[in-house]
């Protein structure tokens, strides 16, 4: 079975527009199937549904498909705000409209688009049954920079999908369409990388978690080396190499004994650290992580988890980083969780956030919750960059990133 890139690793496009307005329809017009349900009943979509798909020469994208902004039902605003939340994570916008027709609903998208920076287009639908004014297509294009007429008649689907993928190759944010280096130039092309993944409980039977599989993808991107090893085997696998590696990654767990066994010259770090980098602001991160030496008896800190699994006995959100936390303190903490894309709008009550590595969401996403902690004055860091403060050794994983380790000796 071919192994199909993350979603999080995939460029974001959102479908808004009215109720009935075609945003389905015209999602089901780029797939060249059926993906989702269209009815002249208003209101088929009710919640945020994503389509993953390859668009050529685009590559792999996520459509999300959200209900209609004039959503008069009895759950009309509880939709809304899901599909005000979809816009967070994505990397681009398109504003479904009918030929002619430009209401107070089309101004608030827009103003929503504007107001969250992100790029958007126009399609206009349904222009099989009624062709579009002059006037209104110029209305159109002093809103938007790429306006396309799409209809659902036979003969139509190239026109429309090529012009669509012109357009939306011009829009998507730079560095979107090109999975960056996961190691952030650590590891050269042709290097060597020694991968340290322990096999516990936490470990999923048979395979490996996505920042470990994304790391062995990115070592073969480079064309480099890739040597996997537990913990245990990391000394004996380190000897058998003719030299030392360009660079070493561990799970955040283990990041104490890695160091501690790493001959100093050889520079290593942790898969979350990696992911901090790659979805955030890392040096950010890093300056959040110095609150935890001044935490006060009472504090509240939120852990936020970007996905939801099965909380195992010592879970490392639930369990270990409080755990960790309060040893090193010594203070009485209050800790919640969030998990999902459940993400609080009371974050002011928080004195500081830790985050997950977000392998599970893309990078539009996380700088949205870096951005919205940063508003209302709540420093966030992560998972990595918190255990390896907790643990004393985050200077000596940060040696791979200057601006970080410049960050935390500022």
């Amino acid at each position: 079975m071919k192994e199909q890139t993350p979603k999080s690793m995939r460029l974001h496009v959102g479908l808004f527009g009215r109720t009935n307005v075609g945003k389905s329809t015209f999602l089901n017009l780029l797939a060249g199937q059926d993906v989702a349900i269209v009815s002249p009943q208003a209101g088929t979509t009710t919640d945020p549904v994503e389509k993953p798909m390859e668009l050529l020469p685009i590559g792999p994208v996520v459509f999300t498909d959200t209900g209609g902004v004039d959503d008069a039902t009895a759950l009309g605003d509880q939709r809304r705000e899901k599909m005000f939340a979809a816009l967070r994570r994505m990397d681009v916008a398109v504003l479904l409209v009918e030929p002619d027709v430009w209401t107070e609903h089309e101004e608030r998208l827009v103003d929503e688009f504007k107001a969250a920076r992100r790029p958007f287009l126009v399609v206009v639908g349904k222009t099989d049954l009624h062709k579009p004014a002059a006037a209104f297509l110029d209305q159109l294009r002093a809103a938007a920079p790429h306006v396309i007429e799409s209809a659902a008649a036979p003969g139509q689907r190239e026109r429309v999908v090529n012009a669509f993928k012109a357009a939306l190759g011009q829009l998507a944010p730079e560095g979107v369409l090109h999975v960056a280096d996961l190691f952030g130039g650590a590891v050269p092309p042709g290097g060597t990388v020694v991968l340290i993944i322990p096999v516990d409980q936490e470990a999923p039977k048979g395979r490996l978690i996505l920042p470990q599989a994304q790391a062995v993808r990115a070592a073969l991107d480079l064309g480099a080396v890739a040597v996997v090893a537990r913990e245990t085997e990391y000394l004996a696998a380190r000897t058998r190499l003719s030299g030392p590696p360009d660079l070493v990654v561990c799970d955040s767990q283990v990041v104490d004994r890695m160091v501690a066994e790493t001959p100093p010259g050889v520079r290593c770090t942790t898969f979350s650290i990696l992911l901090a980098r790659l979805k955030g602001d890392l040096p950010e991160m890093v300056k959040a992580a110095r609150v935890i030496d001044d935490l006060r008896d009472g504090d509240r800190i939120l852990i936020g988890e970007a996905c939801t699994h099965h909380a195992l006995e010592d879970d490392i959100g639930r369990r270990k980083i409080p755990r960790w936390l309060r040893e090193k303190t010594g203070k009485t903490l209050q800790i919640d969780v969030v998990a999902g894309r459940d993400w609080p709008a009371d974050l002011e009550k928080y004195r500081l956030a830790i985050h997950c590595g977000a392998c599970m969401i893309n990078r539009r996403e996380m700088l949205h919750r870096l951005q919205s902690a940063g508003a209302r004055g709540v420093p966030m860091t992560n998972y990595g960059v918190a255990i390896s403060h907790l643990k004393g050794v985050l200077p000596r994983v940060l040696e791979p990133f200057p601006d970080a380790l410049a960050a935390l000796r500022a």
